[in-house]
């Protein structure tokens, strides 16, 4: 199975495809970020950050894909521009009628971590130790993106088994 994730942002969208071979075993493909400079307007931005997104949908042909949920307390204006970008993603992903699931920061940290409240750190350093990569994943989007496939892949063989994951 293979899993493409996203974190998303309007500067930064962080992405992360991860292939769950047999034994459950985690396999990094590739990860990285959609990247939009700040001068660029906003339609241009979520044009790039949709054309990217149908792109790595194309290349990588996933089985599911899994973002993480847009999380703000104060600030609602990000919380707007970030709800744009996983809108597109949102849009991509119909128009392949790909499966797709949504994870709280705090649930991908407790499925990569075992404690919901960890810090950037810890969960870099478990995304690194749980796909064996031999550096720490940068920058911090495309390590969030990994975790939230993580997440997503140990979601799925839950439900799998009949056990309700939220």
């Amino acid at each position: 199975m293979i899993i493409l994730a996203f974190d998303p942002g309007t500067a930064t969208t962080g992405y992360g495809v991860v292939e769950e071979v047999h034994g459950g075993k985690l396999i990094p493909i590739k990860y990285g970020v959609i990247s939009t400079p700040a001068g660029m307007s906003p339609p241009l931005r979520i044009k790039r950050i949709y054309e990217e997104t149908v792109a790595l949908l194309e290349l990588y042909q996933p089985d599911s894909v899994a973002t993480e949920r847009l999380f703000f307390n104060k600030n609602e204006t990000t919380a707007l521009t970030v709800g744009r970008t996983i809108g597109v993603i949102l849009l991509a992903i119909a128009q392949k009628e790909l499966s797709w699931e949504e994870y709280t920061p705090p649930q991908v940290k407790k499925a990569v971590t075992g404690v919901g409240s960890a810090d950037k750190l810890q969960v870099q350093w478990m995304v690194k130790r749980i796909l064996g990569l031999k550096e720490d994943p940068k920058p911090d989007d495309a390590a969030d993106a990994l975790a939230v496939a993580i997440c997503h892949c140990h979601s799925a063989r839950l439900v799998a088994k009949g056990v309700r994951t939220r």
